[in-house]
């Protein structure tokens, strides 16, 4: 079985800051994470990897050549092997440019049993990538995953979370999985094969490499761009109104009335 593993390397969210005059955010001095929905993702290839032998892991990634130190620790907690795409031309993509460039790359790794990704990334929380890569690719696709109930060779059976219960999918391969946290504890790495990652080399692809045209991909395949990112002002501090319902609409209507607002 040959899987794919989908990852993107995010800023620590903890510590994220917005410039207030910019607009944008504040990476310098941010420390970058492998995002936590795709090492759900990774610990549910690696648990199929250790029931069923044959099996090997691909990780891959868009962004900059820093997204290479995520990509090790992929392969330190159990990957066989990782591609990072990286070139200007994938710059400022949207979500549908992305998978566009995702998908292109997925299609150099040769035939993949399932698509292992992250429900949403931290940075953009817009769960779509997953999705629009599993349409670029003909394939079916399975989102919210909690729990893998039988893998069968060819077709596979999960829970798919919903807010007031589950359902039970049964998809058959290839096909798209996005996973919830909820779905397993991600492992962690060893000294020894963190050292070993580091003496395995990462497939680094450009647009030429995946066989896009730029045009094709990054900003000028994006139809939609964010024009600004801003920290809403901190509002003033609420106030209690107290007594019966007709006592407070009173209150309620002189302090409006004060505002001229009515």
């Amino acid at each position: 079985m040959k899987i794919c593993v989908c990852a993107k390397q995010v800023p620590d969210t903890n510590e994220v800051r917005i410039d207030p005059v910019k607009g944008t955010l504040i990476r310098e001095g941010v420390p970058s994470i492998l995002n936590p929905d795709d090492a759900n993702a990774l610990e549910a290839a690696l648990q199929l990897k250790d029931e069923y032998k044959d099996t090997t892991i691909s990780v891959i990634s868009m962004g900059p050549p820093q997204a290479t130190y995520m990509l090790r620790e992929c392969l330190a907690m159990g990957a066989d092997e990782a591609v990072l795409l990286s070139d200007r031309a994938f710059g400022g993509a949207d979500t549908c440019a992305t998978s566009t460039t995702i998908a292109a790359g997925i299609k150099m790794l040769g035939d993949v049993d399932i698509i292992f990704g992250g429900r949403q990334a931290i940075d953009g929380d817009t769960a779509q990538v997953g999705p629009q890569v599993a349409m670029r690719l003909g394939i079916p696709v399975v989102t919210y995953v909690q729990k893998i109930v039988e893998y069968s060779g060819d077709k596979i059976k999960v829970q798919r979370q919903l807010e007031d219960g589950y359902e039970v999918i049964e998809v058959k391969l290839p096909c798209f999985l996005t996973c919830v946290k909820e779905l397993n504890e991600p492992r962690y790495m060893s000294v020894g094969a963190i050292v070993d990652a580091y003496k395995k080399d990462i497939k680094i692809y450009n647009h030429e490499d995946v066989k896009l045209d730029p045009k094709d991909c990054g900003l000028n395949a994006s139809p939609t761009q964010v024009f600004r990112s801003f920290t809403p002002p901190v509002k003033g501090k609420g106030e209690m109104l107290q007594g019966s319902n007709k006592d407070m609409a009173k209150q309620l209507v002189v302090k409006l009335k004060e505002k001229h607002l009515i």
